[in-house]
């Protein structure tokens, strides 16, 4: 039986376990990836294990989300960030360098290599024949120091692209069709590999867009062929001895099929407040809009920006309309300077922005009361632009221009502008903003600012665990909801305790306080519990608080895995009535928890307020089910490292 892309990587990386779908294997990283949002306390960990260098083939340090520097909290993070780099013998990305994934497309991604990232669209590398895989800040530590990465096996589900695209149809609607159908838990537990004739008419930078967005499906990655279009990619880029060719056998067995036709597309929208909440944009119908935003690291390659440029080229912005544009990197924004794309952008009356994340994270830009924003970015979850009354539509680049021109939501197929672009043959590189580590690492100072704070550790688990239901929570929670990120908060994500006055405020404002006059608890969750972004703060932060275990109907893959590295118990409804029986402030109580859970992975909960017995599913493997008794991944590490002593 042949292999797919995805399991010739997995096979070629492979350190522990089989490839059979619902094991835990753990496989060989060759580069890692931070952002500060979440890299701060990556660093922290990593220092915490003692190791003096990293031992990975490459790992790189991005600033590009607390760009906003209205404190010292920001700065402050971003030094240490870089002298932790220069020590350590990471790559240093500064800021306004550009977002980490467009960066690391362009000048560090390698097809048939394997990397992890503090950052759930680390995927996006997919485009270019990476194993790209995003991760909790402290499995990415664990990778730096030589430690294999642990995940489940997953399914691998071929989408069969055919056809081409038809004019102002993008990668972008490619992705939001995929979502359609598939929906936001469709891709959980299941690696999505693009092949068929229609995937040779995709440039890397739109096969970007399509892997990048494999996150909002829950997908552990996504990933595309290594093939003449990834080859001409490296050569524009100075960077062909990196190439390999990667496909899947022509036996290649996989667990699922689905088609698209290409042709067939037509421009689509998420609307509020899904990803996949998709409809066309025919049937939407003209809404009016408020703010447009171009940009993050879904739309922002030189290819995206150039069509918009295209089409706004001497037209106006709606008198009614702000339209914001965020290059992905400092390249992208040198190309349209230098070829007189920007000056076009800036006569439409369109605001530049610093390449960064920007918008996408809330960090600026918050559109105003009840406005319809339309963004080219992935996530549209409430208040997660800043505005918790705003409307959120995403959308491609070409939508997008021509919407704001129009001051509503427009077919971008009623613009009559010419927007091929022709990919440059060469791009201009000019690395200057990367920092490479020091060769004299013990000269280096590590600087800690005050804003810094020690990341909290569990204890290991007690016979007996006890507490109220702190909270009972719906279907499909983002990680948005229990650790909120805006330009407000996140420039104390380096500061566990600040950040816990606001964990699970969306869902209700008082349960930091209600948490902490109780010493902690327990949460009740729906489905999908923990969908969006990879920050291990929302494990980190209820821990802070002592949560003690989430009872939920299911969770997202890497959510899970963070709360297993806190030592938080993840458990599972085995019967749905179950979920729907308990109540807020029940008290539940796990008599014998480590013998329970060592006999297998089902665990008996007794609410003591109702006097019923409720039957939870443990599913860890043996090495999680260790860093559970421990009480976590770092407690864990310390024993073994005394047991080696």
């Amino acid at each position: 039986m042949g292999l797919t892309i995805a399991q010739k990587i997995i096979k070629s990386h492979l350190l522990e376990g089989r490839m059979i779908p619902g094991q835990e294997i753990g496989i060989r990283i060759d580069q890692t990836l931070t952002q500060d949002s979440t890299g701060t306390m990556v660093y922290l960990q990593f220092e915490a294990m003692g190791i003096e260098r990293v031992k990975t083939r490459l790992s790189v340090a991005y600033v590009d989300h607390n760009m906003l520097q209205e404190g010292f909290e920001n700065a402050d993070d971003h030094r240490y960030i870089r002298t932790v780099a220069h020590k350590y013998g990471i790559y240093f990305s500064r800021p306004g360098n550009g977002i980490c994934h467009q960066v690391h497309l362009e000048n560090f991604g390698v097809p048939g290599e394997t990397i992890i990232g503090s950052d759930s669209h680390t995927p996006t590398a997919g485009g270019i024949g990476m194993l790209a895989i995003g991760a909790g800040g402290l499995d990415v530590a664990v990778a730096m120091s030589g430690g294999a990465y642990y995940f489940t096996m997953p399914e691998i589900i071929n989408i069969k692209l055919s056809g081409r695209l038809k004019p102002y149809v993008s990668a972008k609607d490619v992705i939001l069709e995929v979502l359609r159908r598939l929906t936001v838990k469709g891709g959980i537990g299941k690696i999505i590999e693009y092949t068929g004739e229609g995937v040779k008419s995709l440039s890397v930078p739109e096969r970007a867009t399509i892997t990048n967005m494999g996150a909002e499906l829950g997908a552990t990655t996504s990933i595309f062929p290594g093939d003449e279009v990834t080859r001409s990619f490296l050569i524009a880029r100075k960077r062909e001895e990196v190439w390999v060719e990667i496909y899947p056998d022509d036996d290649a067995l996989y667990n699922k099929t689905l088609e698209i036709d290409l042709g067939e597309i037509q421009p689509l929208a998420a609307m509020p407040h899904s990803p996949d909440n998709v409809k066309p944009v025919t049937e939407i119908g003209e809404i009016k809009i408020d703010q447009v935003a171009i940009g993050s690291c879904t739309n922002s390659s030189y290819q995206d920006l150039m069509k918009a440029a295209k089409i706004l080229k001497g037209k106006t912005v709606h008198k009614e309309v702000s339209l914001v544009i965020s290059p992905g990197s400092r390249q992208v924004l040198t190309m349209l300077a230098s070829n007189g794309a920007l000056a076009d952008l800036l006569a439409a009356g369109a605001r530049i922005l610093e390449s960064g994340c920007g918008p996408c994270i809330g960090m600026g830009q918050a559109p105003a009361t009840n406005a319809v924003s339309l963004r080219t970015f992935n996530r549209n979850f409430k208040g997660r632009c800043g505005t918790v009354s705003a409307k959120v539509y995403l959308v491609s680049p070409e939508t997008a221009a021509v919407s704001a021109i129009a001051g509503e939501l427009t077919d971008p197929r009623s613009c009559r502008e010419n927007i091929k672009v022709e990919i440059p043959e060469t791009f201009p590189v000019n690395d200057n903003m990367i920092i490479p580590p020091s060769n004299t690492p013990g000269k280096v100072e590590v600087i800690r600012g005050p804003n810094i704070k020690p990341f909290p550790l569990n204890i290991p688990l007690p016979r007996k665990i006890e507490g109220e239901i702190l909270i009972k929570v719906g279907d499909n929670i983002t990680t948005d909801q229990i650790m909120p990120s805006n330009a407000k908060i996140l420039p104390y994500r380096s500061n566990i305790p600040y950040l816990a006055s606001y964990c699970l405020v969306p869902c209700d404002k008082d349960f930091p306080e209600r948490a902490r006059k109780s010493g902690g608890g327990f949460i009740v969750g729906g489905e999908n519990y923990g969908q969006g972004s990879s920050r291990e703060h929302a494990a980190l932060v209820p821990l802070y608080l002592g949560i003690k275990g989430i009872l939920a109907k299911s969770f997202s893959r890497i959510h899970k895995a963070n709360l297993i590295n806190s030592g938080i118990l993840p458990l599972r409804f085995i019967n749905p009535d179950d979920y729907d029986n308990i109540r807020e402030f029940d008290s539940i109580l796990i008599d014998d928890a480590v013998e329970q859970i060592m006999k297998g992975n089902t665990i008996t909960v007794k609410n003591t307020t109702q006097n019923t017995m409720y039957e939870l599913k443990v599913e860890v493997s043996s090495r999680e089910l260790e860093m559970l008794i421990a009480g976590g991944k770092i407690n864990l590490i310390k024993r073994e490292k005394v047991g080696k002593q």
